[in-house]
């Protein structure tokens, strides 16, 4: 039986690890997260995507040890990064895959394979992680231990696209590099796209997500300009989407969130202007454009408030939905949080209504709770942030209570769209 080691057990780790028990790998789940260990370690998951039952039966299988002990990684036959990657004051943090590396460095046996998944910046793979795992096991990639990249594809509470029926790309360092890396894969989902060598890898998954970026940039600053032009950018962009092709539809919100488009491009932007001394003009007029989204949903507020001669200083202002994604609980990076912490400086009340999200993320000055007639007689203003389905759309919108509604979930006399 091969031994695996997935470190990291977070919305990218634990399906995989889920997985890779399913299909017969006994599993070792490395974190640094004590409660996040003993949680496992008593069969709860903190992951939507995966139920706290498949944790129970993987853990009964015997085939799954989650732990916070690198001792437990020994032996191993293959072992996947799946490690944080944040931008730390607009640089980028490697810290978590250097110390991870090393971790497993410590366990490295001839023939084992080591692949990252951590999104990161073209070379990480063979220009960091490669010389950390020779340097500490005293082992030579490709003729005593095979090391590869395959880009992470989870999309938190997508039903249709899981992580086994989504297409993997993987790669490898030399030819049987490869093969290893996509023996692996092949055994945990349906589908793998192999590539010539990491860097490839690397780049794809840091085009897949410019890609949404920019474009979401774009959406972003039509409904901006189309507004003031007194055009409806959300029915242009329905027409638009008949179109059968040469068009993908975008559409504009409230900023973005999540490790991915906050983060991700600026890895590639980041590289671009310190290896070859350019800027990426298209990525950093997107940061520009989405990171200032949340500003001008505020503006909006004031504007409508002002026509009712109100201030926004004392009102009180509820904020449905504080995760960056809907029908989830994934609040890192959200859009949601800047404006929050924007009306509290405006001296609103604050109050957030999100049951998908739990009360320790959720800023302290807000007021957590349900969406109710009384709340909604009590608000000044609605601002709708996240589109979450378990929303009565159609109590708010008869509420009468005036709405900014940055999705388009609503119509009424008392609605106004971003």
């Amino acid at each position: 039986m091969s031994k695996l080691v997935v470190v990291g057990q977070g919305y990218v780790g634990l399906p995989i690890a889920m997985r890779a028990v399913e299909v017969g790998y006994s599993v070792v789940g490395l974190d640094t997260d004590n409660a996040r260990v003993a949680g496992l370690l008593d069969g709860q998951s903190y992951v939507e995507d995966v139920e706290g039952q498949t944790v129970a039966a993987a853990l009964q299988s015997g085939r799954y040890l989650p732990t916070t002990n690198p001792e437990d990684a020994a032996d191993f036959d293959y072992a996947i990064i799946t490690v944080p990657t944040p931008l730390k004051e607009t640089l980028p943090d490697l810290t978590f895959i250097e110390d991870a590396t090393r971790a497993l460095a410590q366990h490295l046996k001839p023939g084992a394979t080591v692949v990252l998944e951590s999104t990161t910046y073209p070379g990480t793979t063979e220009e960091l992680m490669v010389p950390i795992l020779e340097s500490v096991s005293g082992l030579t990639v490709a003729s005593d231990f095979h090391a590869g990249y395959s880009p992470e594809r989870i999309d938190p509470g997508n039903q249709t696209y899981t992580f086994v029926n989504t297409p993997k790309v993987v790669s490898g360092i030399g030819v049987e590099g490869r093969a290893a890396v996509v023996d692996l894969y092949r055994k945990l989902v349906d589908e793998v796209v192999p590539v010539a060598t990491p860097k490839e890898a690397e780049l794809t998954k840091l085009l897949e997500n410019t890609f949404r970026h920019v474009n979401i940039a774009l959406v972003n600053e039509l409904a901006v300009f189309a507004r003031d032009l007194g055009i409806d950018v959300w029915e242009s962009i329905d027409a638009a989407s008949t179109k059968p092709f040469g068009y993908m539809r975008f559409t504009p919100g409230p900023g973005v969130g999540g490790h991915c488009l906050p983060v991700d491009p600026s890895y590639l932007s980041w590289q671009v202007r310190k290896t070859l001394g350019h800027s990426f003009r298209f990525v950093e007029l997107a940061n520009d454009v989405n990171e200032h989204m949340p500003d001008y949903v505020v503006r909006r507020l004031i504007l409508a408030l002002n026509k009712q001669r109100r201030s926004v200083a004392g009102s009180r202002i509820v904020l449905l939905g504080m995760a960056y994604k809907k029908n989830t609980g994934d609040s890192r990076e959200s859009p949601s949080r800047r404006i929050a912490d924007l009306l509290h400086e405006l001296e609103a009340e604050v109050v957030v209504i999100d049951d998908y999200v739990p009360t320790t993320q959720v800023p302290g000055f807000a007021l957590h709770t349900h969406l109710s007639d009384e709340e909604l007689h009590r608000a000044d203003a609605v601002v709708l942030l996240t589109d979450h389905d378990n929303v009565d759309y159609e109590l708010v919108s008869r509420s009468g209570v005036y709405v900014l509604d940055t999705r388009r979930r609503m119509r009424g006399e008392n609605v106004e769209l971003l």
